[in-house]
């Protein structure tokens, strides 16, 4: 599964689980298009993307994403991935 989701309140929440190559981006677009159309989220999508610095792959699901999103009416947030801190030091 290359995309989770969740929908909350009216906001689709996408989560890419790791950056994109050639070969798994048409999987992916697939996956968000069939989400916006079945899901039809009303107030925002937001997509939470795997790296910092994401692929051409992962960037061109990402235009693909605002494109849907634009022809719809549905605002766009993009965000970057959760950074884990490291645990407090043992004393």
């Amino acid at each position: 599964m290359l995309i989770r989701y969740a929908m909350e309140e009216g906001v689709l929440h996408l989560r890419i689980t790791r950056d994109l190559d050639i070969s798994s981006r048409a999987a992916a677009t697939l996956e968000i298009e069939m989400l916006l159309f079945t899901l039809h989220p009303y107030a925002r999508v937001r997509v939470q993307l795997p790296t910092a610095d994401p692929s051409p792959a992962s960037l061109s699901v990402l235009a693909r994403a605002r494109r849907l999103c634009s022809h719809r009416g549905v605002p766009l947030t993009v965000v970057g991935p959760v950074s884990v801190s490291e645990p407090p030091p043992v004393a």
